[in-house]
């Protein structure tokens, strides 16, 4: 007699599950899908139309559910014993079942917007209406599954992570920007009403955090009007995306009137190999923008398989406004002028280098002299935080905020102090320019060990710190849960030091010792 134990019968619920799984944010249409399946017995034609998902995507799904189906004709829907676990697994009670923000989430939201920053006329800040910014949240939550899903904004003055905060509480947001007053205000809105939302420093122009490389699902963005700043934004999106279910959806507006403007731009999202999806018009509201009606269309963009693969053309001028405007070139710096930087260096000067903080600054021969003039603010303490050679100096422009005041040297000295001993030199080397020196000190701390390896995932720097400079007898095991217990915010730890806020890093300095 055989005594062989029977292989387990595949429950039908799991291979949907996988099938959703597959999907991504997409799953959505996939439990409209099973929902249809729930009630009266529905021809294929019919669910397809019901739906607007592909015959083939719904075959697959049928198929996948197999003996959970009752099939009469060519009309489906599941067993009355299915029904019911269907309608638990994959919440389909709660579809269709939203309603629009209250009264309390839009004051919330307002007084989100009213205690946030300033906007940046050199970034391009047009502030969006709070109920843009709910608007928006209601949409991503209604048109796509958000449990579990990896939701990127790319630039967020509009402080759409926090729109999404109140409206999908369970949604996890990762924002990426360059203005550290708006990642400020973000984090301490949402540690206040428990959001989870990460905030991540850089600038598009020169990289993406490596934390959200081919990472994201959803990327939503409301970059800068001009073609170059729409490509840009969309390039760096197609990076971050994670496959081909991922999703792009881009703010952008332009007057009828200049119907040539927006035809260029929706050209560098198509030369990225994006097709359009959907176009909303008039989706965003706005405090200003007047030229454009105070108001911008929503595009969901879908990646193609050449996405990915096609080249970024970087370049430094993105904003219609000031000095990193399109219009605005610096003029290539004369030998007068490099003659006067070298002469306060001590040092001979060829020439100016191009900044950038995604690798490490190496230790160099001679002195090498970075071109910050078109610095907005936050690129001199990132140049910092990269550097690790014996001396380097940036040329920044003499109102820059982070040497304009007594108070403001201090804070960047005391930020870089274990590494760098910093020298301002104003008015040098000109009357319209500064020179900021610095000079590599012995890294005899934690904090030195960290700024020396700002590109290193934090928690094994860290640890690695502390069996360095506090206890060499610590094994690794216990230094790693020392720095768990030490760290301000936990989750900082899988991230590397250089993609932090500066007010994170500030505050992990100060513990660090």
């Amino acid at each position: 007699m055989n005594t062989a134990p029977h292989a387990a019968t595949p429950d039908p619920i799991d291979a949907v599950r996988g099938l959703l799984a597959d999907a991504g944010v997409l799953a959505r249409h996939l439990r409209e899908v099973l929902a249809q399946l729930t009630g009266e017995p529905v021809e294929l034609d019919e669910l397809i139309r019901r739906t607007a998902v592909a015959r083939r995507t719904v075959e697959d799904l049928l198929a996948a559910i197999g003996t959970d189906l009752e099939t009469t004709g060519s009309a489906h829907r599941l067993s009355a014993q299915a029904r019911e676990r269907y309608r638990e697994s994959f919440a389909l009670d709660e579809l269709g079942t939203t309603a629009p923000s209250g009264a309390e989430q839009l004051a919330l939201m307002r007084e989100f917007v009213e205690t946030g920053p300033r906007p940046a006329a050199a970034l391009d800040h047009v502030t969006a209406t709070p109920e843009t910014a709910l608007r928006r949240a209601e949409w991503l939550r209604d048109n796509y599954d958000l449990r579990g899903a990896n939701l990127l904004c790319l630039g967020d003055h509009d402080l759409t992570s926090l729109a999404l905060g109140l409206v999908v509480p369970s949604v996890s947001v990762t924002v990426v920007d360059l203005d550290e007053r708006i990642l400020q205000h973000i984090d301490a809105v949402a540690a206040e009403r428990g959001f989870d939302v990460r905030t991540l420093h850089t600038d598009l122009r020169f990289a993406v955090p490596s934390a959200v490389e081919a990472w994201a699902d959803l990327v939503f963005t409301d970059p800068p009007y001009t073609p170059e700043g729409i490509g840009l934004f969309a390039a760096r999106a197609a990076e971050c995306m994670a496959g081909p279910n991922s999703r792009l959806l881009v703010a952008y507006g332009y007057s009828t009137r200049t119907p040539a403007l927006g035809h260029k731009v929706q050209q560098e999202l198509l030369r990225l190999g994006m097709v359009f999806e959907a176009i909303l018009p008039q989706f965003h509201r706005y405090f200003g923008a007047q030229a454009i009606g105070s108001a911008s269309d929503l595009y969901v963009c879908q990646p193609t398989a050449h996405t990915r693969k096609l080249a970024l053309r970087q370049v430094p001028g993105i904003y219609t406004h000031g000095p990193q405007s399109v219009e605005a070139v610096e003029a290539t710096a004369s030998p007068e002028f490099l003659g006067a930087i070298g002469e306060r260096l001590g040092s001979p000067v060829s020439s100016l280098r191009e900044p950038g903080w995604s690798k490490p600054i190496r230790r160099q021969p001679q002195p090498p002299v970075y071109d910050l003039r078109s610095d907005p603010g936050p690129w001199l303490a990132r140049m910092l935080l990269a550097g690790n050679a014996d001396r380097v100096a940036f040329l920044v422009d003499n109102n820059h905020p982070d040497i304009t005041s007594e108070r403001a040297q201090r804070a960047l000295s005391e930020l870089v102090g274990a590494k760098y001993q910093l020298r301002f030199h104003r008015s040098t080397p000109d009357s319209k320019h500064a020179l900021v020196v610095a000079d590599l000190v012995e890294p005899d701390s934690v904090a030195g060990y960290l700024l020396q390896r700002a590109h290193g995932k934090l928690g094994n720097v860290w640890r690695e710190a502390l069996i360095a400079h506090v206890d060499p007898e610590l094994t690794k095991r216990e230094a790693k849960e020392r720095v768990a217990a030490l760290a301000p915010v936990p989750a900082d730890l899988d991230l590397r030091l250089i993609d932090l806020p500066r007010h994170r890093i500030a505050d992990l300095l100060t513990v660090t010792g």
